[in-house]
C-alpha cells in the first residue's frame, strides 16, 4: 500500500511563524524573475538547477541575513524547503546567481543548509507534472546576531533561531510548473 499525500502541505511557511522586533519590511527581489512572476528554466531542477540572483533592502543594526525558499504547493504534509541559507554578512543586501551547492559559500561567506532533495544550497522549482503551478517564497531575515548552527541544522531548528534573532523580514513570491511534453 502507498502512502496517501496532501495535494498541497497544510503548514505554513517560516516567515508566517516569525515575529520580527520591527515593522519596518523588508523588499525582496528576484532580477532574473520574468514580469509574469514566473522563474526562468534555468534555475529549475528540469533544466540547469542554479541558484537565481536575489537583492533586498537593508535595515539598521543588521548583523547576519538569513534566506529560505520554501514551495507550500507540494504535495508532501510540509512546505517543500528549495534553499536554506545563512548568517550572510550586515553589510550584504544580494546573493548572486549560480551559488554552488555546498555546506559553505565564500562569496558571501555564509552557511548553507539541507534543501527537500537532502543536498545542500538550492534546489530549484521541480513540481510533479500536471500539479499546476506552484508558487516559491524567497523569504529574507534580517538578524541581530550570527546563527550558530552548522549545514545539517534542520528547518524547525532554523526556525527557533529566527525567532530569537529576527529584526525585520520580508518575501517575495515567484512562480514555476512542470514543463509538459513536446
Amino acid at each position: 500500500m502507498t502512502e496517501a499525500h496532501p495535494d498541497h502541505s497544510g503548514q505554513s511557511i517560516t516567515i508566517q511563524r516569525v515575529d520580527p522586533i520591527l515593522d519596518s519590511g523588508v523588499t525582496v527581489i528576484c532580477p532574473a524573475q520574468q514580469p509574469d512572476g514566473r522563474l526562468p528554466d534555468r534555475h529549475s531542477a528540469y533544466h540547469d538547477n542554479i541558484s537565481p540572483p536575489l537583492t533586498w533592502t537593508n535595515v539598521p543594526d543588521v548583523k547576519s541575513w538569513a534566506v529560505i525558499v520554501e514551495d507550500p504547493d507540494a504535495p508532501q504534509d510540509e512546505p517543500f524547503v528549495h534553499w536554506m541559507i545563512w548568517n550572510i554578512p550586515g553589510e550584504v543586501v544580494r546573493l548572486p546567481e549560480g551559488l554552488a551547492n555546498a555546506p559553505f559559500t565564500e562569496r558571501p561567506v555564509a552557511v548553507q543548509g539541507r534543501n527537500g532533495h537532502h543536498g545542500y544550497g538550492w534546489f530549484g522549482p521541480r513540481p510533479p507534472a500536471g500539479h499546476g503551478v506552484h508558487r516559491y517564497y524567497f523569504q529574507v531575515f534580517a538578524l541581530n546576531d550570527l546563527i550558530e548552527m552548522g549545514p545539517d541544522t534542520e528547518l524547525k531548528d532554523l526556525l527557533n533561531a529566527l525567532k530569537a534573532t529576527t529584526i525585520a523580514s520580508g518575501e517575495m513570491a515567484a512562480t514555476y510548473e512542470a514543463p509538459t511534453a513536446q
